[in-house]
């Protein structure tokens, strides 16, 4: 990652491990994951708008990759506490390395 967007994690891994077993991120967990049930039924019917609207081939596609990227972004988010401790981790290592 460029040194200009190096992610600065604040909290501790504590902090963060006791994020990842609270009630704010499971209730969080619980809405990110009814909005990818929600792009999938979306997604399935495309088929039968495409039937009645008869839409351009171009229009189906971007709609479709919208979805897609939806859910790319909700994966995302539901991954950022992971994200987190990976960075805090890689960050103590870099530390062991530079007093080496």
């Amino acid at each position: 990652m460029d040194d200009d967007k190096t992610v600065i994690v604040n909290a501790t891994k504590g902090q963060i491990e006791d994020f990842i077993a609270s009630l704010l991120w499971n209730d969080m967990q619980n809405e990110l994951e009814s909005w990818k049930e929600g792009f999938d039924a979306e997604m399935r019917s495309i088929v039968g708008e495409a039937e009645e609207k008869n839409p351009s081939t171009a229009s189906v596609l971007l709609h479709m990759g919208d979805l897609s990227g939806r859910a790319n972004a909700v994966d995302y988010l539901l991954s950022i506490p992971n994200v987190f401790l990976q960075i805090l981790e890689e960050q103590k290592d870099d530390n062991r390395r530079n007093k080496a």
